[in-house]
């Protein structure tokens, strides 16, 4: 039997009727507008004796959904007007550009209000299901804290853009900062910078997490934990961390990479043998190789915030690993952290720490939806693509929170790449009968019990009061 008989008498045209390809994605547009997120945009974007053929609200939610659908470039948006027979005009590439071009700095708080509402009514959703999900960490959970993980990003830009430049790594382009809640996954702030802005600069990170505590729900502000890498430990941002605990109701801890200078190699020289404790894994037990062991007693922290323990982790060196002089004597690797947190053993403190780089998970996500490229040579509207690929990456999380429960509950743990490939992307045709349309998803394919009842869980959302 020849290999190639499956295509004996197959041909393609270009006369289907009724197809939708990408038929997922219209429950991407559909959850925004039942979350409220579409009408708060409009909102956002409503200019004084400007009456547009596009709402601007809607015009940015489907740019959101473009990229939430893997779109790279504005000309994608093209595949959402292909399906005018379920979500009516779609605004052509042209008005997408003039819609980006009248985002202002104002109208980018405005939205960021815009968010915050549609996000409170997500929370109180969850709130009112099985719960805010807990951060997990060495095989337990940390609760009701919230938990704020901020890290910095490169983006290689390949053409001259407005303040892109030399980075670090010696490529080009820009440096975003951002912050992304653990628990449900959503991108909560960001901020564009040049690819040589500083990542250790602690007004920046204020800003990002000031912002991104606005967008966290009143109610669930009581409880927060902020992590950083490096990057955050100066005496800036942890005197910054440590005023918040005076907020009315407010506890916020924190848990920062903290640099191994040399005072710091010398206290660890100072501590006795039987003071190092197992380190414990992801699951909870224990991290063979590892130990850990607080220096906080062994060291001068004047200047620095009251109630500040440092804590380090040493661990055998991996083949290859880059060790300092001291480290190669010694023949263990160190790396250290400082946090206000007053209870909890050192190895679960420790391994709490670790778990924030799961963030770089978020910003690889992120990347798949709309960050990894900036489309304009012009500094604000790349700024404004930033904010839109925030809110494609909470369209995407706010899918799994409400639309993935149940029998849908296959594609929770879906990450943005392989929910395209079994949800987004699935082909519908579109049927009308007795005033009523109908999207057909194929019987056959494997998921489509799944998809089904996603739709019926974003319909069943209520609407903001």
């Amino acid at each position: 039997m020849k290999r190639t008989s499956w295509s004996a008498g197959l041909s393609v045209t270009a006369d289907g009727p009724g197809v939708v390809a990408h038929a997922g994605s219209v429950a991407l547009r559909l959850l925004a507008d039942r979350t409220g997120l579409t009408a708060e945009l409009s909102k956002a974007m409503t200019r004084r004796s400007f009456v547009p053929v596009h709402d601007r609200g809607r015009v940015l939610a489907d740019v959101a959904v473009m990229l939430a659908d893997g779109g790279e470039a504005l000309a994608d948006i093209d595949v959402l007007g292909h399906q005018a027979g379920v979500l009516g005009p779609v605004a052509s590439p042209p008005t997408v550009w003039r819609t980006l071009d009248e985002v202002t700095p104002g109208r980018l708080k405005k939205i960021a209000t815009a968010r915050a509402r549609a996000r409170r009514h997500v929370w109180a959703q969850l709130a009112a299901g099985d719960g805010i999900p807990a951060s997990k960490v060495a095989g337990a959970d940390l609760g009701d804290v919230v938990v704020l993980d901020v890290d910095a990003t490169i983006v290689i830009a390949h053409s001259e853009k407005e303040n892109a430049a030399a980075t670090f790594k010696r490529t080009f382009g820009f440096h975003p900062l951002g912050v992304w809640c653990d628990n449900t996954t959503e991108f909560l702030a960001a901020k564009l910078h040049s690819g040589n802005a500083g990542s250790n600069t602690a007004a920046d990170h204020i800003e990002v997490l000031t912002e991104a505590i606005r967008q966290v729900p009143a109610a669930h502000r009581k409880q927060l934990l902020i992590r950083s890498d490096g990057a955050g430990a100066s005496h800036k941002l942890l005197d910054w961390l440590t005023e918040q605990n005076q907020v009315r109701g407010r506890s916020v801890e924190y848990s920062v990479g903290f640099a191994v200078t040399e005072k710091i190699r010398e206290a660890i020289t100072l501590v006795p043998k039987q003071m190092w404790t197992p380190a414990t894994d992801v699951d909870g037990g224990i991290r063979d190789g590892g130990d850990v062991a607080e220096l906080t007693g062994l060291l001068d922290l004047t200047g620095w915030p009251a109630g500040m323990r440092i804590i380090v982790r040493r661990e055998r060196p991996h083949p290859g690993a880059q060790l300092s002089l001291f480290e190669e004597r010694d023949g263990w690797r160190y790396q250290a952290l400082v946090t206000n947190t007053t209870t909890g053993q050192l190895a679960f403190l420790e391994a709490r720490h670790r778990a924030h780089a799961r963030v770089e998970d978020r910003i690889r996500h992120a990347k798949d939806t709309g960050l990894g490229r900036f489309p304009s040579r012009e500094f604000a509207i790349n700024q404004t693509w930033l904010m839109l690929t925030a809110i494609a990456a909470d369209l995407t999380a706010w899918t799994r929170l409400l639309g993935c429960i149940g029998e849908a509950g296959v594609l929770a743990a879906c990450e943005p790449k392989a929910l395209r490939y079994r949800f987004l992307h699935v082909p519908a045709r579109l049927t009308h009968s007795a005033r009523r349309r109908r999207l057909k998803i194929p019987e056959s394919w494997p998921w489509v019990a799944a998809i089904v009842a996603v739709f019926a869980n974003i319909a069943a959302i209520p609407q903001p009061a």
